[in-house]
Parts: structure tokens; sequence; C-alpha cells
């Protein structure tokens, strides 16, 4: 996993908790990396694991709703950071149809290396999108989290529902998208 995943959790750790539950964190998930990431680097997703589950351990937090909070904090930072991948979408519809045939294309030109999930689109009808995610990772809370992130960010009013597939541990998940309707 890049280490900008890294880098970005410990700055929301930092920003909504504080610089010592960071350091904190850090020690007592006992890293082999020892906490020292670079947002080039690759790192194992399961020391982000590991950080996530010490967090929840000391505020008490589910570790389900971190990474969901976490998704969101990305988002805002991906938008921020790399401001052409939204900026040239009207819609959150339009920006997520892209993120498997343009943004992941991107991501891999400046990360070759970078182990991305997949997305499958439907849309059964008008108002509606349906995305599959599936990775071999654990992380359908952090895709939830960016999708709402990318809602907020699109200032839409849209219902998001989330299926589980297959029981497969938060490595597959649906999530349904119905925008509301305005009298």
């Amino acid at each position: 996993m890049k280490g900008m995943v890294f880098t970005t959790f410990l700055e929301m750790v930092e920003e909504r908790f504080s610089p010592q539950m960071a350091d904190k964190i850090i020690e007592l998930a006992e890293l082999p990396s020892g906490g020292a990431y670079t947002s080039l680097g690759t790192y194992s997703h399961e020391e982000i694991i590991s950080l996530v589950v010490q967090l929840s351990k000391q505020t008490d937090i589910p570790v389900s709703d971190l990474v969901r909070v976490f998704g969101e904090y990305m988002f805002g930072q991906l938008a921020a950071g790399y401001p052409q991948f939204v900026a040239a979408n009207k819609s959150v519809y339009d920006f997520l149809l892209k993120v498997d045939s343009y943004i992941h294309v991107e991501v891999r030109k400046l990360y070759p290396d970078a182990e991305l999930p997949g997305f499958s689109y439907e849309t059964p009808s008008p108002g509606v999108m349906v995305m599959t995610y599936r990775s071999s990772r654990p992380f359908a809370d952090l895709a939830e989290g960016l999708i709402v992130g990318a809602i907020k960010h699109f200032e839409e009013d849209i219902t998001l529902e989330r299926e589980n597939l297959e029981d497969a541990g938060g490595t597959a998940a649906r999530f349904t998208m119905t925008k509301r309707e305005t009298n």
C-alpha cells in the first residue's frame, strides 16, 4: 500500500485527535516499518490495519467507523492535492464513473506498483447508480468513506446504501446511490 495512505491517515489522527495520539498508536502497533512512512514508499496494508485497531482501542470508536471517516478525509485531501481528478466532473456520478477508467489509470502512471481496487457500475434506473467494489484488501469501509466524501464535495442530495458481498470480510461490497427527488 502506498505511503501516501499512511501519511494521510496519520495527518488525520493528528488533526482530529492529537499529535500525541499519532505517536501513541505508532508505538502501540509495533510496526515493522517503525511507523516511518514516506508518501512514495510502499508498505504492508497490515500496518494501516494495526494503526486503526490501536486508534480504536484508544478512542473507543469502532474500527469500521474510523476507516469510513478516514475515507471521507482522504477524499478531501485527494481533491485538494489532485484537483484535476475532480474539477472536470459536474456530478458525483460523473466522477465515480471515471474512477477505474481514468483516475486509476493516472494513479498507475504516478505509482506503477500500486495495487488498486476494481469497480464495476450499473445504472438500473434514472438517478440510481450501483457501484461494486472488489479488492484483495479488506477496505470496503474506506471505499464507502471515499464515496461519502465525494457526495459531500459535489453537494448532491444522494442516499447511499451498502451491501457486503460474499461474506468477503470487507473485500467486496455493492454501493447503491440514489438521487433524492426535489419538489
